[in-house]
C-alpha cells in the first residue's frame, strides 16, 4: 500500500493536529462517513499485513534435493540398485527422503514469524464514523478514521493523537522501552525517533492507563509494525556454519569421487583390461568413497544436542542452530528481560536523615531494608521512611499477585516496584487494607505527579503524593525527619541525592504527604507549598543474578557480548557496567545510540559496531543494520530478543534466540532457539552444548572418511596393478552401512570434553576439514590400504582362497575402524585418558558390530550373499595385529601434535 496522502506516513508527529486533520480530510469530532470509509477501504485495502506470496509446494520439495551431498547419495542409491543390492539402495534412499522431509518442514516453518505479526495487528477498535461510536474489526480501519482507546486496549493502527487523558502506552514490544510511555498532543520535531514520539500511538502496542482519541494516519503495511513485517520478510536466512561447511565439503567430495572413479575407469582401459570389469571397479570405488552414514550422523548428532539443550532450558526450533551456537563469535543481547529481570525493583531509598539499601530482586516480596551499617531497618523506627513507603504503595494503581508459579504485576512496572518494596518492609497490610481512597489527582505527563486522598487506619485524612523529583519538591517547603518532626526543606541536598542516584542509572521518584483539611475534596491548589517531602525511591530493572558470571564465561570463551536495547543510553550504560560489559573507564565509542548509528556512513558501520559494546535507543531497522555489519566482519552472530522490534534482527542473525516467558509470539517464531527461562546464562550453557555437538560431528568425520578414502584407494591400486579387487562392491556397502550405524553414530553420544568453554571460538572461515584433520585422514587411510593389501596378498600367497583373502581384507577395515573409534573420542588426547567406558553406547556399538562380523564371516547364508568365507584363528590374529599397529601410530601422531602445539 502506498501513502494515501502527499506526506511520508511516518511524519505526522511533526504536524499540528489541525494540519493532520486537513491532510487526511477527516472530521476531528465526527470522523469519516461510511461512504468515504468504504471508498478508502477499496482504495487502500484492509488494515492487515500482506500475506506472503510463497513458492509452490513442489518447488519447495525439489529444493530439498538441491545439494551436492544429496546428489552423491542419490548416485549411491542408483549404483547399489544396479548391483541388485536393493536393501542397501532402499536404506540410502530412505536417508535422502528423511532429510528432504525435515528440510521441507523447516522451510515452511519460516513463515510462522510473519503469520504471528499478521495476527498481532488484528483486534477490535472503537471507531467514530458519522458522529457515532461503534466497535469494528481493526481490518476495516482506513486512514482518516477517528478511533478511541482506553486502558486495556490494543492500538489498532498508527494513530496521531488529537486528545488524551492521562494516556500511557506500553511500547516495549515495538521499541524496547522498558516503561510505559506518557502520551500528549504536542508537536514534535520531524527527526524525533519512534521511541520518543509522544503524540503517536502505534499499531500493536498496549494502552496501560488513561484514554485517548486520535486519527488513523497509517494502516496495514504502512504502519511501523508493517515496516517490521517487511524487514522480517526481507531478512536473509543465512546458511549456518555447519551447513555452509557441509556444502563446501559435499562439493569437494562429489568432485573427488567422480574424478577418482573416472580416473580408475580410464586407467583400466589404458591397461587394456575388460571394460565391464573396469566399470564395475569404478563403481566400487564410488560406492566406497561415499559416506552414506554422514547425513544420518549429522541429523542424529544435532537431535541429541537438541535434547541436551532442552534439559538446560533452551528449546531448539531448527536443528542446525544447535551447532551454530557453538560457532558463535558475538552475542548481541537484548537488555530488558535477558540481561535484566524485566521487573522494576526499588534499590535505594533516601530520606532526609538516612540512606537505605534494598535487597531482593523483581516482584517477589522478599528482601530487607538495610542502613549504612548493614543492619536491617524497620519503618516503625523511622517516620520519614514509613511515609515514603506508604506514599509509594498507597498512592498507586498497580497490583502484584502470585499466580501459582511466579509473582506477576498488573499496571505500571514503576508502581509495582513501590508496592513490592512496601511489602518487604512489612507494610503490605497497611497498603492494602488500612487506607481508603476518597479522591485522586491522576498522573499525567504534564502534571508529572499523582496525588490521592485517604482516610488512615486511625481515621485521619491524609494526602499522599508521588512523582518526578522536580515537580514534587516544588510543592514542598518542609521535610520529615526520622522522628516525624518537620524541618525546612534542604533543596540542594534533595537535588544532590537525586543526581547521585540518577548517575547510577536509577529512575528516581519523590514521595510526600500532608494532613488534609478538607476530608472530601482534593485539588491541585491544595498542594502548592503544603506537602512534606518524606523521601526518594530509586529503582531500575535489575540485572539477572547469573548475568555477570555468564558474560564473564562468554568472554573467557572468546565470545564478544554486546548489549542492544531501545532504552535510554544512561540506563543501558549502568546495566552494562553492572554485568561486566563495560569497564569503569570504557573507551570512546563503546556506547552508541540510534542517532549515532543513523549518522554513520554505510562503509563505517561494520568496523564501528565491532568496536562498540552497548547500543541504546536503537530502532528495529538499526538492529538489523548492526547485525549485518557484524556479519560483514566475518562474525557468527547470536541475537537475543523478546519483542516485535527484535524480529527482523532475529531472522537476520546467524542464530536468533527468543525469550520463552516474556517474548512475543512474533519473536519466538522468528528465532531459532527459545529460552524457557529468559536467562542470558542459558545462552552460555547452550553455546557449550553447541560446541560439544560440533566436536562430535568432527569426530565422526575424522572416523568415517579414512575408511571411505581407503576403500576407494584399494580399488584404485588394484586397477593400477592390474590385480583382482581385494574387496567387492557389496562388501564395501556392508562395511559402510553397518559400521556407520553400529560404530560411528555412537560418537553422537560422546560427552563434552573438559575445557570446552576455555578455548576460543572456531574461526568461521576455517573449513570443515582442517589441515590437521586432513593429515589424520590421509595417515589412517594409507595404513588401511597398506594393511588390507598386505593381508590380502599374504593370504593368497599362503594358500587361501580368493573369498577367504577378501574376507580377511574386509575384516581389516572393520576391526581397524573399531579400534580407531576409541581414538576418535578425542582428536587431541589419548583414548586411555578419556576412559574406555564413559560412553556406554560406544561399547554397545562395538559389541553389535563384532556380532555382525561373526555372522558375515561364518554364517553360510551371509557367505553366499557377500561372497565371504570363514577365517581361522591365525587370520584373526593378523587382523588384530594390523589394528593395533594403526592405533599405535595414531597415538604417536597425537602426541607429536600436542608437542607441536605447545
Amino acid at each position: 500500500m502506498t501513502a494515501p496522502f502527499p506526506i511520508a506516513p511516518d511524519a505526522h508527529h511533526g504536524l499540528s493536529v489541525h494540519e493532520v486533520v486537513l491532510l487526511l480530510e477527516t472530521d476531528p469530532s465526527r470522523g469519516l462517513s461510511d461512504a468515504v470509509a468504504q471508498e478508502r477501504l477499496a482504495r487502500f485495502g484492509p488494515n492487515t499485513l500482506p500475506a506472503p506470496t510463497g513458492s509452490a509446494v513442489l518447488s519447495t520439495i525439489l529444493r530439498q534435493f538441491h545439494h551436492p551431498l544429496i546428489y552423491v547419495l542419490l548416485l549411491a542409491a542408483v549404483v547399489t540398485a544396479s548391483l541388485h543390492e536393493f536393501v542397501d539402495a532402499a536404506v540410502i534412499s530412505g536417508v535422502v527422503l528423511v532429510n528432504a522431509v525435515v528440510g521441507f518442514i523447516q522451510e515452511t516453518r519460516a513463515e510462522a514469524a510473519l503469520d504471528s505479526l499478521r495476527a498481532m495487528v488484528r483486534t477490535e477498535a472503537t471507531v467514530v464514523r458519522g458522529g457515532h461510536a461503534r466497535v469494528l474489526e481493526s481490518d476495516a480501519l482506513v486512514p482518516g478514521d477517528l478511533v478511541m482507546v482506553e486502558a486495556g486496549d490494543k492500538v489498532p493502527a498508527d494513530v496521531r493523537l488529537l486528545r488524551e487523558s492521562e494516556l500511557r502506552v506500553d511500547e516495549s514490544a515495538l521499541t524496547g522501552e522498558s516503561a510505559p510511555v506518557d502520551k500528549c498532543e504536542v508537536v514534535l520535531p520531524e527527526a524525533t525517533p519512534v521511541a520518543d514520539r509522544r503524540n503517536m500511538a502505534y499499531s500493536g502496542t498496549l494502552v496501560t492507563a488513561g484514554s485517548g482519541t486520535g486519527v488513523v494516519v497509517a494502516t496495514g503495511s504502512e504502519t511501523e509494525i508493517g515496516e517490521i513485517h517487511r524487514l522480517v520478510g526481507a531478512a536473509d536466512v543465512l546458511a549456518t556454519p555447519l551447513t555452509a561447511k557441509l556444502a563446501w565439503f559435499s562439493k569437494v567430495l562429489t568432485i573427488a569421487i567422480l574424478g577418482l572413479a573416472g580416473a580408475t575407469f580410464a586407467l583400466g582401459l589404458a591397461r587394456r583390461q575388460d571394460a565391464v570389469e573396469t566399470f564395475t571397479a569404478a563403481i566400487a570405488l564410488a560406492v566406497g568413497a561415499i559416506p552414506e552414514g554422514l547425513p544420518a550422523a549429522v541429523t542424529i548428532t544435532l537431535a541429541i544436542g537438541v535434547a541436551r539443550m532442552a534439559k538446560r532450558r533452551a528449546v531448539v526450533r531448527r536443528l542446525p542452530a544447535v551447532e551454530t551456537l557453538g560457532s558463535t563469535t558475538v552475542i548481541c543481547a537484548d537488555k530488558t528481560g535477558t540481561l535484566t529481570e524485566n521487573q522494576m525493583t526499588v534499590r535505594r531509598i533516601w530520606t532526609p536523615d538516612q540512606a537505605v539499601e534494598v535487597t531482593g530482586s523483581g516482584y517477589v516480596p522478599e528482601g530487607d531494608l538495610l542502613g549504612a551499617d548493614g543492619q536491617r531497618l524497620s519503618p516503625d523506627g523511622n517516620a520519614a521512611l514509613r511515609w515514603a513507603l506508604l506514599a509509594g504503595a498507597v498512592c498507586n494503581d498497580a497490583t502484584v499477585r502470585f499466580d501459582g508459579e511466579r509473582w506477576t504485576a498488573t499496571g505500571d512496572p514503576t508502581e509495582a516496584a513501590m508496592v513490592v518494596v512496601a511489602a518487604k518492609a512489612g507494610l503490605a497490610a497497611d497498603a492494602d487494607h488500612g487506607f481508603r481512597r476518597i479522591a485522586q489527582i491522576p498522573f499525567s505527563s504534564e502534571r508529572q505527579y499523582m496525588a490521592t486522598l485517604h482516610t488512615t487506619p486511625e481515621h485521619r485524612t491524609v494526602v499522599l503524593v508521588k512523582g518526578a523529583v522536580e515537580r514534587v519538591t516544588e510543592m514542598c517547603d518542609t521535610a520529615m525527619g526520622a522522628d516525624g518532626a518537620l524541618r525546612p526543606l534542604d533543596r540542594r541536598a534533595v537535588t544532590a541525592a537525586a543526581d547521585c542516584l540518577t548517575a547510577e542509572g536509577l529512575r528516581v521518584l519523590a514521595c510526600g504527604m500532608r494532613p488534609a483539611e478538607d476530608s472530601a475534596r482534593l485539588s491541585e491548589d491544595q498542594l502548592a507549598g503544603a506537602v512534606t517531602l518524606t523521601g526518594l525511591q530509586a529503582m531500575l530493572d535489575p540485572p539477572r543474578a547469573a548475568a555477570s558470571a555468564a558474560v564473564a564465561a562468554c568472554r573467557s570463551a572468546g565470545i564478544a557480548v554486546k548489549m542492544i536495547t531501545g532504552d535510554h543510553a544512561g540506563t543501558a550504560t549502568a546495566i552494562a557496567h553492572s554485568v561486566g560489559l563495560l569497564e569503569a573507564a570504557s573507551r570512546e565509542g563503546a556506547v552508541l545510540t540510534g542517532a549515532d548509528l543513523a549518522a554513520l556512513p554505510d562503509d563505517d558501520v561494520p568496523a564501528t559496531v565491532e568496536r562498540a559494546r552497548v547500543f541504546a535507543r536503537v530502532t528495529p531497522e538499526q538492529k538489523l543494520r548492526l547485525v549485518q555489519g557484524l556479519q560483514f566482519m566475518g562474525h557468527v552472530v547470536a541475537m537475543t530478543g523478546d519483542g516485535v522490534n527484535d524480529a527482523p534482527a532475529l531472522r537476520q542473525a546467524s542464530i536468533g534466540v527468543a525469550m520463552g516467558r516474556s517474548g512475543t509470539e512474533v519473536a519466538k517464531d522468528a528465532a531459532d532457539v527459545v529460552l524457557t527461562d529468559d536467562d542470558f546464562a542459558t545462552i552460555e550453557a547452550a553455546v557449550e552444548e553447541g560446541r560439544g555437538v560440533f566436536d562430535n560431528l568432527t569426530k565422526f568425520i575424522a572416523w568415517t572418511l579414512p575408511t571411505n578414502v581407503g576403500e576407494g584407494l584399494v580399488i584404485l591400486v588394484a586397477i593400477g596393478l592390474g590385480a583382482v579387487l581385494p574387496i567387492l562392491p557389496t562388501q564395501i556397502l556392508w562395511i559402510n552401512m553397518t559400521t556407520a550405524v553400529a560404530l560411528g553414530l555412537t560418537l553422537a553420544f560422546e560427552p563434552k570434553e573438559a575445557g570446552i568453554m576455555t578455548r576460543p571460538p572456531r574461526d568461521p572461515r576455517e573449513p570443515l576439514l582442517t589441515r590437521s584433520l586432513v593429515g589424520r585422514i590421509a595417515l589412517v587411510s594409507s595404513l588401511l590400504v597398506a594393511g588390507s593389501w598386505w593381508l590380502f596378498e599374504w593370504e593368497l600367497g599362503h594358500g587361501a582362497t580368493l573369498p577367504e583373502a577378501r574376507t580377511a581384507a574386509l575384516n581389516v577395515f572393520v576391526v581397524v575402524e573399531g579400534f580407531y573409534l576409541f581414538s576418535c573420542r578425542s582428536l587431541t588426547r589419548s583414548a586411555w585418558r578419556i576412559g574406555l567406558f564413559s560412553n556406554t553406547w560406544l561399547v554397545v556399538g562395538v559389541l553389535v558390530q563384532a556380532l555382525a562380523q561373526i555372522l558375515v564371516t561364518y554364517l553360510p547364508a551371509m557367505n553366499s550373499v557377500f561372497q565371504t568365507a570363514p577365517l581361522d584363528a591365525d587370520g584373526w590374529a593378523r587382523i588384530f595385529a594390523i589394528a593395533l599397529v594403526v592405533m599405535s601410530v595414531v597415538a604417536v601422531q597425537k602426541r607429536l601434535g600436542q608437542r607441536k602445539a605447545c
